[in-house]
């Protein structure tokens, strides 16, 4: 009995081997590969910003991109074309990901006051949260806006961000709440400024006035940025 049985089991690992001249390999079932493009590129896209952001376009390596996600370079310059297709696809999604947010903060539904005070909060939290952001705008104006100027969306993606101030602003014209003659570019403009350099220059302004290091991120200068431009506005 005992001899049948280990026939049976010698005959199913003779089944399962495979002779290569006078090597004898054992088969090895295929190992399981999950097919997920659209996770696969967000995951790059995520690393890649991280990677672009802290040293640039001319510094920023595709092998530490692959490396970090566990991919490889074939495979990223197969979904994304070069190192720079990859750097324009980061900086598109950055500002796709704010003008997403923006479309969410429901301006339309607040009397037009109060829709600028949420539109520039909004942008100052965005800010300083998210200094990646801040550094890709900074990398991408070193470079003159010379990859910016290759997408073929990124004019698409902000009209959004205008029509949103335009609409809020001409409410509060009608209502007689904002005065009139401000442009709506000017005004996202003034927005931008005000709260980009909260960030961009928090270092070298803290490093200067080490009384104010920690102010630049404070709520009292959140309130201060939101009602210069709220007076700025204001009829």
């Amino acid at each position: 009995m005992n001899e049948l049985v280990h026939s049976k089991k010698a005959a199913t690992t003779r089944r399962k081997t495979a002779v290569v001249g006078k090597t004898v390999k054992t088969a090895k079932a295929p190992a399981s590969r999950t097919n997920d493009p659209a996770r696969t590129m967000a995951g790059i896209l995520e690393v890649a910003t991280q990677e672009f952001a802290a040293k640039g376009l001319s510094g920023a390596r595709i092998d530490a991109i692959a490396e970090a996600t566990h991919t490889s370079k074939r495979m990223i310059y197969y979904y994304y074309g070069s190192k720079e297709g990859l750097y324009v696809a980061v900086l598109e999604e950055s500002y796709r990901r704010m003008r997403q947010i923006e479309s969410e903060l429901h301006l339309e539904d607040l009397a037009p006051e109060a829709a600028l005070r949420r539109l520039v909060e909004f942008t100052f939290d965005h800010h300083a949260q998210n200094e990646d952001y801040i550094r890709l705008v900074m990398n991408e104006n070193i470079e003159q806006g010379a990859y910016l100027a290759q997408s073929k969306s990124i004019q698409e993606l902000n009209v959004p961000a205008i029509q949103a101030i335009r609409a809020l602003y001409d409410r509060g014209v009608k209502q007689g709440v904002f005065r009139k003659g401000l442009d709506p570019v000017d005004i996202h403009a003034s927005i931008s400024a005000l709260t980009f350099f909260n960030v961009s220059n928090r270092h070298t302004f803290g490093l200067i006035f080490k009384d104010r290091a920690q102010s630049a991120q404070s709520a009292a200068r959140r309130a201060s940025i939101t009602e210069m431009v709220v007076r700025f506005m204001r009829k």
